[in-house]
């Protein structure tokens, strides 16, 4: 990121560390040799060093940023195989050499922020030796942020003052101040928030900064009446679906596993999610787009992605919803802001979320029904909106629905004169000054792709144009 000079602030990289880890940018710029993404990517090859040629586009990726991006260290496998093979003749899931190159849709090769065998993420690439001894970058250990305050007096509410407190570290310690260990510290010019789109409204809330009534609930005293604090969220939500099969998987032997990876930085260990994965749109003929406005931004945006794997006798896959209607929040239990926020992802709120869930299926069944899998796939597992009653399938479907680690939203943009949203198009907190928030809760709804590279692209867009105002 562009380096910020006279300017004191909470830097959280959170980002990366709480989604998964492969790297898409769907809905990439046109200019994409100007874009963001290319100042921070750093393609290099596989673990091990295998030639990956004929599975991804050169022209579509940086070589010089902080974060390293590589294909799987392994394949492609039998499996691998037969996926190319079905695509040949798919007629509706295409091979898709590279999904940055804004038509995402179709089987790819999957690209993970994977360099020198291990995870890339925003601490590792953006805090390496030299960033961490630059003067102007303090990093506290086992300390957390937990309220932003007025810093004067003024007509307009100042906050620049961030209280911050030790606490007990260690995996199986609770977090609790340690006595004594509560403090201040205030920004010259203004204060960064980036906890993520979790701590981020959590953050604003125990400070007062939210729904006055909700506040005044849990005894927080409401210094600034932004009711949209900690509401909005979305996320992806993911839907496991199987089918039986003949085919022969070699089990990880793990102790070895490990040593090779401790020996040389490769192996199995090496990898994310699997080798590859599909992203499809929801035919346009389907039923539900009677009912419901089709929520992708663009004819090129798809509606889902889908996870192959096989571990011999099963097949598995992940239906991913990437353009949910349901929105969830964060709100706080009590006026401690040591504890931990109240979480609601929303998932299935919205009657559009599970009939595209089931049109998911129902692409996955078309996929495996294809030519090259004849020999192979011996029958679908299910769950199968199409033999199940819709309340039995619903149910299945709240019962065993997760998160893909992509929430956004909880302290969204919105136009600078709009009454509804947290932050300007400046990022900075509305009716506030000196407050600025830089992460995926100003995103208003998650984008159409894993959204590491988002938020990096905001944030490199924020550091513009924060150098913009001083």
């Amino acid at each position: 990121m562009a380096r910020l000079t006279s300017i004191v602030g909470l830097i959280a990289l959170s980002a990366s560390l709480v989604h998964g880890k492969v790297y898409t940018d769907l809905e990439q710029l046109d200019s994409a040799k100007e874009s963001y993404d290319f100042i921070n990517e750093k393609l290099v090859p596989p673990p091990g060093g295998r030639n990956a040629s004929g599975q991804y586009d050169p022209r579509y990726h940086g070589y010089r940023g902080p974060t390293t991006v590589s294909l799987p260290w392994g394949g492609p496998t039998d499996f691998d195989l037969l996926a190319i093979q079905n695509a040949e003749q798919n007629k509706e899931i295409k091979f898709n050499l590279e999904p940055n190159s804004g038509k995402p849709s179709g089987l790819i090769w999957v690209q993970s922020t994977i360099g020198n065998g291990e995870r890339c993420s925003a601490a590792v690439g953006f805090l390496g030796p030299q960033a961490r001894e630059r003067p102007n970058l303090t990093i506290l250990l086992n300390t957390q942020a937990t309220r932003v305050l007025p810093s004067k007096e003024s007509r307009q509410l100042d906050i620049r003052t961030l209280e911050i407190a030790s606490v007990a570290s260690g995996r199986e310690a609770k977090t609790v101040p340690l006595p004594g260990k509560t403090s201040t510290v205030t920004a010259k010019k203004e204060l960064i928030l980036s906890a993520g789109a979790f701590g981020t409204p959590h953050l604003l809330l125990n400070s007062g900064i939210g729904d006055k009534k909700e506040l005044e609930a849990v005894k927080v005293k409401a210094i600034h009446h932004l009711p949209e604090v900690g509401k909005g969220l979305s996320d992806h939500l993911t839907f496991p679906v199987g089918w039986s099969a003949n085919g022969v998987v070699t089990p990880v032997d793990y102790p070895a596993a490990l040593e090779e990876w401790q020996t040389n930085r490769t192996g199995p260990l090496t990898e994310a999610v699997g080798h590859q994965v599909m992203f499809a749109r929801i035919p346009p003929d389907a039923p539900l787009f009677e009912e419901h406005r089709d929520p992708a931004s663009g004819p090129n945006a798809p509606h889902l992605e889908i996870t192959l794997a096989s571990q011999g006798p099963q097949v598995g896959a992940y239906i991913v919803l990437l353009t949910p209607k349901s929105r969830g929040s964060v709100k706080i239990a009590s006026n401690n802001p040591l504890d931990k926020p109240l979480i609601d992802l929303g998932f299935l709120t919205h009657p559009f979320d599970i009939e595209a869930v089931k049109e998911g299926v129902r692409v996955a069944k078309r996929w495996y029904d294809g030519p090259a899998y004849k020999d192979y796939i011996t029958g679908f597992l299910g769950p199968d909106p199409d033999t199940l009653p819709n309340d039995e399938f619903a149910n299945l479907l709240k019962a065993s629905a997760g998160t893909f680690w992509h929430p956004v939203g909880t302290a969204s943009i919105s136009p600078k004169e709009a009454k509804h949203g947290v932050l300007d198009p400046d990022l900075k907190v509305k009716g506030v000054k000196g407050l600025r928030v830089v992460d995926g809760s100003a995103i208003p709804y998650v984008p159409t792709a894993h959204t590491q590279a988002s938020v990096y692209v905001l944030s490199e867009r924020a550091s513009d144009l924060i150098k913009d105002s001083w």
